[in-house]
């Protein structure tokens, strides 16, 4: 086999890792389909989380279906939220179009027991860890979370004890059932950690409940790093209180003393053009004009974190369909995937399956395995994928 001289030295890494491996699976080297090894589920290599992160290309999101919850305590499935069955194909689908890491937002409070063991439903449990497994069999990254949990994990002094013991209890039983798994898998100990339902649920928050959120994250590391196995080295993710990249949010977080963490943080910006199109002061057309706010968002992170060698992933991001604003959302993509690139943040598109109303952010058809918004995709995968 002759390898190009235009293949990075991450790239050569990945394709001798790969080699070395047990399933087969389709890789394209330097534009030439080859056959190769899918990846050893539990091998943790020896790398710096910035050299993980390197790997890993263009992100889709499994979103409204193992987040789905109520507030009545009862069970919920995965299609409660109206999305289909999560399947091998579907997975299959997103990895063929060249996507490299799958989000899985998994809410847990309608299937854990009551205090003091929080006990999580094994069937709930397993349920994920086969859909975690259609991805790691395509050889993707997989990040799996705490989503919808803001009811009872509320960041505020009232609620840090209690909340803490059972954030804890929730994430060692995660911990234990995922261990034996390799460094493919990622944990991300909350999604959007903030005040509910208060007037400073959006926002920076308030000191208080960004003090609360750093001793969540704290208390997740602990958790995760004290049930051993692979989860001793295995990448966690922390975030800013709300995941907001607001520099005031950004600049709060504390970094913990650990070699194998990353931040994420969630990122629709400039807001009017990504999201609320019933707002007045909505717009649809992209012309670059307001491309200012994505170069704060990266210099922000640059200067935050970036700078100080601690590696950033954007675990959501997208803009909504405005009446077929298709062009104008793949040249939005384009700036800021582009951007993204140079600083080295992989992103994740928010794909929560709703292709009409007022939050569609929908790219890909999970009934019919279709691209709905083709040229947006494409747009995705030719900046930001990784067909390796």
């Amino acid at each position: 086999m002759i390898l190009k001289r235009s293949l990075s030295i991450a790239k050569i890494k990945r394709l001798l890792y790969i080699c070395l491996s047990g399933i087969l699976i389709s890789l394209n080297v330097g534009g030439c389909a080859i056959k190769a090894s899918a990846i050893d589920k539990t091998l943790m290599r020896d790398m710096k989380p910035k050299d993980l992160i390197s790997e890993m290309g263009a992100g889709w999101n499994l979103g409204c279906s193992f987040e789905a919850y109520n507030t009545n305590n009862e069970p919920v499935s995965e299609t409660k939220w109206g999305r289909p069955r999560t399947t091998r194909k579907m997975i299959n689908a997103i990895h063929e179009k060249g996507f490299n890491v799958l989000r899985i937002p998994i809410t847990w409070m309608n299937h854990m027991g009551s205090a003091p063991d929080y006990t999580v439903d094994k069937k709930w449990l397993k349920r994920v860890e086969k859909v975690v497994n259609y991805g790691l069999d395509n050889g993707m990254y997989v990040i799996i979370n705490t989503h919808h949990e803001e009811y009872w994990r509320f960041p505020d002094y009232a609620h840090l004890e209690s909340a803490t013991d059972q954030h804890n209890k929730l994430w060692k039983q995660i911990a234990e059932h995922f261990k034996g798994y390799g460094d493919h898998l990622i944990f991300e100990g909350m999604n959007e950690p903030r005040l509910k339902d208060t007037e400073h649920e959006h926002g920076s928050g308030t000191e208080e409940a960004r003090d609360c959120v750093n001793q969540l994250n704290m208390s997740f590391i602990n958790t995760v790093r004290s049930t051993g196995g692979n989860n001793a080295k295995r990448l966690l993710l922390i975030t800013s209180y709300g995941a907001i990249y607001s520099s005031k949010a950004m600049a709060a977080v504390e970094i913990p003393q650990d070699e194998n963490i990353a931040v994420s943080i969630h990122a629709y910006t400039p807001y009017y053009f990504t999201f609320n199109p019933d707002n007045p002061e909505s717009y649809s057309s992209w012309d670059g004009s307001h491309i200012d706010s994505i170069q704060n968002l990266f210099n922000d992170i640059n200067e935050i974190f970036l700078g100080k060698d601690i590696p950033v992933i954007i675990t959501e991001y997208g803009a909504v369909d405005k009446d077929g604003n298709h062009e104008d959302v793949s040249r939005w993509t384009a700036d800021y995937l582009t951007l993204a690139n140079e600083y080295g943040v992989p992103c994740v598109w928010w794909d929560n399956g709703s292709f009409k109303n007022d939050e569609a952010f929908g790219i890909f058809d999970r009934r019919k395995l279709e691209w709905v918004r083709q040229d947006v995709t494409d747009t995705i995968i030719q900046i930001a994928g990784k067909n390796e």
